[in-house]
């Protein structure tokens, strides 16, 4: 069965209907949907003329500038399958990446760490802008490969909160339907939008935010290529005053604290997160200092984007949202048996989405729907996330879950942070909980015993922290996930 090329479908009508309008804003400077098409095509030719093949992979190691989606619409347009990488990541950890897909192309910054010996690995060099010493004529849009329904469009490699990542491939539809499913069915987008997601391109979330949602919609979208601290966002936000905030609930967090609390008045319609849990004090707290509710949703890396999410003006504290339509869930118990609505259960998802069971573009998604690993409790159509279910653990006999000790301590004024997770006191596993204080707390043995009280009065005593240690940070992944093995391991030192 044929299927439409993403690229063309993202960069066609907008070619046709609005090509002097501002796609992408980096490093202060507008590029218009002209300049992207024609870097697009330019990549695609030369890709043709270096024999690639429909299918064949090419590494992207690109940061967030208007060079990745040149890259990216130029590899589809060709039919090379984008492979697309934190640049960030160590030679080694590329090398790895190179040959797990077997990438036969590598592109990256002149100059940048991702760029080493290149083996039996072409490479092409490229500035913010685009590739190097492209001339010439680009792919004509009539010739760009026509995938049929299989073939895969581009692989990401998931973060690894628990450590290893591992490749996703994702068709075409991939990059489009989350447009329509999310983007214009539950937030409402426009072309009169301006984005902006702290997450980066690298990581799904990040990749439909600032790529497939912009270009769907004909809107324009801010690149950042460094890091997406407190202070440069803000900044950015002044600069650019963007309508829609793509974050995490971490830079949330961070903003908040950097804050003096009086109200704020910001330029978005229209604030999400997605990434991890958004805390209920938090989602009330950026509510109270700046009028604008915060859009917890959930995804993954194998559905490409949400597939549940708050939508706007009907937001709930705590709640991921509810079923995109178009999404299948199921919360099920250890025996795979469906639960009742408020009784916790891990989340099944399948939907039209969903990666391939395999890296050939021949491989069927399984029938099975996909096991997520997080346990969710389901009321009135909202979900409530409740943690992972490799993170619940016993203590006394009884489960515990991290999540639900976490919120506890998070109501607590003098907790900015929290993550809880196994630790042992003898031969006994014990919940033992890893704070970060709030502004101008002192940490003291007296704060330990206040915290400890805190939650005897709200929590079973199995759930109650016996162990409480206080941090400067939590440890995150590049996408601000808390990496539970890390504190594990530091909970036995």
């Amino acid at each position: 069965m044929s299927a439409t090329n993403a690229a063309l479908d993202l960069l066609e009508h907008n070619l046709r209907d609005r090509p002097d309008r501002t796609a992408y804003i980096c490093s202060g400077k507008a590029h218009a949907y002209r300049e992207l098409g024609e870097g697009a095509r330019c990549l695609a030719r030369q890709l043709r003329e270096r024999g690639l093949s429909p299918g064949e992979r090419v590494l992207v190691a690109l940061p967030d500038c208007f060079a990745f989606p040149v890259v990216f619409l130029g590899c589809l347009l060709s039919g090379a399958v984008a492979v697309v990488v934190n640049p960030e990541l160590d030679r080694e950890a590329l090398a790895h990446v190179a040959i797990d897909a077997g990438a036969r192309l590598r592109i990256s910054l002149a100059g940048s760490a991702a760029r080493g010996p290149a083996g039996s690995v072409e490479e092409i060099a490229c500035d913010e802008v685009g590739i190097l010493e492209c001339t010439g004529p680009g792919l004509e849009l009539c010739d760009a490969f026509q995938p049929v329904d299989n073939d895969l469009a581009y692989v990401l490699y998931t973060s690894g909160s628990t450590g290893a990542p591992k490749g996703v491939p994702h068709r075409h539809r991939s990059l489009v339907l989350p447009c329509d499913l999310v983007g214009k069915a539950v937030l409402g987008l426009t072309g009169e939008d301006v984005i902006f997601s702290t997450s980066k391109c690298s990581f799904a979330y990040g990749l439909i935010n600032s790529l497939a949602l912009p270009l769907r919609f004909g809107a324009t979208a801010i690149l950042h290529p460094g890091k997406p601290d407190p202070a440069a966002v803000l900044e950015l936000v002044c600069r650019h005053s963007p309508s829609v905030l793509f974050s995490v609930p971490m830079l949330f967090a961070q903003i908040l604290r950097s804050w003096p609390a009086v109200r704020q008045r910001l330029p978005m319609r229209l604030c999400c997160s997605a990434g991890e849990a958004l805390p209920a004090v938090l989602f009330k707290e950026w509510q109270r200092l700046t009028g604008l509710e915060i859009l917890d949703g959930i995804g993954s890396t194998e559905m490409a984007y949400h597939f549940i999410s708050n939508t706007p003006g009907h937001a709930v504290a705590g709640s991921a949202g509810k079923l995109v339509p178009g999404y299948q869930a199921r919360l099920v118990d250890e025996r795979g048996e469906d639960v009742a609505p408020g009784h916790e259960g891990q989340l099944l998802i399948d939907g039209p989405t969903r990666t391939p069971s395999g890296w050939s573009p021949s491989d069927a998604a399984a029938d099975a729907p996909l096991a997520t690993g997080d346990l969710f409790v389901e009321r009135d159509g909202f979900y409530y996330h409740r943690g992972r279910s490799d993170d619940m653990f016993k203590s006394a006999g009884c489960w515990v879950s991290p999540t639900a000790v976490e919120e506890v301590l998070r109501d607590h004024p003098v907790v900015a942070e929290c993550a809880v997770v196994a630790t042992r006191v003898g031969a006994f596993s014990v919940p033992g909980a890893f704070v970060v204080l709030g502004r101008e707390v002192t940490e003291s043995p007296n704060l330990v015993g206040e915290l400890r009280r805190y939650c005897r009065e709200r929590l079973p005593d199995h759930m109650c922290p016996a162990r409480i240690r206080f941090v400067a940070e939590l440890p995150r992944t590049s996408t601000g996930k808390v990496q539970r093995f890390k504190l594990r391991e530091r909970s036995t030192t």
